[in-house]
């Protein structure tokens, strides 16, 4: 007996290693692994930790005969813009804070020597105007009577691309002409050059300017603090989006004239961050009594008559609409007429330009396998024409 349990102790002690033994090996094999996949992690760019983040693979599906089923993007998007509105509509509920309409933006794309760099890929550059097209079209289309400029800065000189004006396919062709960087960056000089353009705008117009700063420094021909002064005294709302670092310079900016200032970490977030300023902001104080302003809602032109564009300031044929103080001919609205000055609008623009104001407000998802039941009850006519629904049970 106590050599059976001397064979049965030296069997559980080698059992017992065994197993510890392997157990630690898999540990450190285990830890081995972790260290290796954290050093790749550090490897790795900002661009490709994002795509290594998403693994947009594990969402691929396959369909009934085992083919890759295609994402459908529109409809994420989609989602996407509707919880950025929904956001927007319950914060704009809360808080009933008056907003302006009538924007007057102007655009500053730092195009020097930094803005050449491949941390975002294929560069800041590209990047950058990728985002400016998606903001120009979504700015409109959340303000319908404002306007946009263009401002570029490199070689240390900043250069006026595009006057202020509302048609966004112009804005985007010049833009997508003149994308190339050298030379060095100033702020100084784009805040000089904007702030003669916007001194000139009504009372009723809320100035602001949207700096796009991929450099770390500035190079400026005087005293900046001075020229942040004169935009704060203006009523110029300066925000700035970094792509490298924080800057003190742009902090100040932003502080002393009420914009916001942020660094992007990515595309996607580069992506947020500009699209965060395309719904108004809230009015300045001064801004925010209320003003008369005259319009004017010109009529579609005949299709059969040759005049004198003053957009373009050439003949064309056809289309277009006439102002109706001074009969001059225009081809887009909404815009300013450029002999009597008379702000030109459509009715569908002015009255989409009150969304802000007056929010629609959220919508409830209310699934299929609820509406049977019989406590909801669905109506007999049409909440938007007002006609009788032939069949109000059943769900279309």
């Amino acid at each position: 007996p106590l050599k059976d349990f001397c064979i049965l102790i030296a069997g559980v002690m080698n059992h017992i290693e065994h197993n510890y033994g392997k157990g630690k090996r898999l540990n450190r094999e285990d830890n081995e692994e972790d260290d290796d996949e954290e050093e790749d992690e550090r490897d790795l760019e900002a661009w490709e930790r994002a795509y290594a983040d998403e693994r947009s693979w594990e969402s691929l599906q396959e369909d009934e005969s085992g083919l890759l089923r295609p994402i459908d993007n529109k409809a994420l998007h989609h989602a996407q813009y509707r919880k950025r509105l929904r956001a927007l509509s319950s914060t704009a509920a809360a808080a009933r804070i008056q907003k302006g309409l009538i924007r007057y933006l102007f655009l500053v794309i730092d195009l020097s020597r930094a803005a050449g760099e491949m941390d975002f890929r294929p560069s800041r550059m590209v990047l950058v105007a990728k985002q400016v097209e998606a903001f120009i079209r979504e700015f409109f289309d959340q303000n319908p009577l404002s306007q946009i400029g263009l401002v570029t800065i490199k070689d240390g000189i900043a250069q006026c691309l595009t006057d202020l004006g509302g048609s966004p396919e112009s804005h985007i062709k010049a833009l997508l002409g003149k994308l190339d960087c050298s030379g060095d960056s100033s702020i100084q000089n784009a805040l000089d050059l904007v702030h003669d353009y916007l001194n000139q705008i009504p009372s009723y117009g809320h100035r602001e300017v949207l700096i796009l700063y991929s450099a770390l420094t500035t190079c400026d021909p005087g005293d900046i603090m001075e020229t942040i002064q004169k935009c704060k005294k203006s009523k110029i709302r300066c925000s700035v989006i970094g792509l490298s670092a924080e800057v003190f310079i742009c902090r100040h900016l932003c502080q002393e004239t009420g914009g916001s200032y942020s660094v992007a970490l990515d595309e996607s977030h580069l992506k947020e961050l500009v699209l965060e300023h395309a719904p108004p902001p809230p009015a300045i104080a001064e801004f925010a009594i209320a003003n008369l302003i005259k319009m004017g809602f010109p009529q579609r032109a005949a299709e059969g008559v040759i005049s004198i564009c003053s957009c373009h300031k050439e003949a064309k044929f056809g289309g277009g609409y006439t102002c109706p103080r001074c009969k001059t001919r225009i081809c887009e609205l909404p815009t300013e007429c450029r002999i009597c000055g008379l702000t030109l609008v459509s009715s569908p623009h002015l009255a989409r330009s009150y969304h802000h104001l007056f929010p629609i407000a959220p919508f409830d998802n209310v699934p299929p396998s609820h509406m049977s039941g019989t406590h909801h009850r669905l109506p007999n006519n049409c909440f938007g024409c007002q006609q009788s629904l032939l069949n109000p049970g059943k769900i279309h």
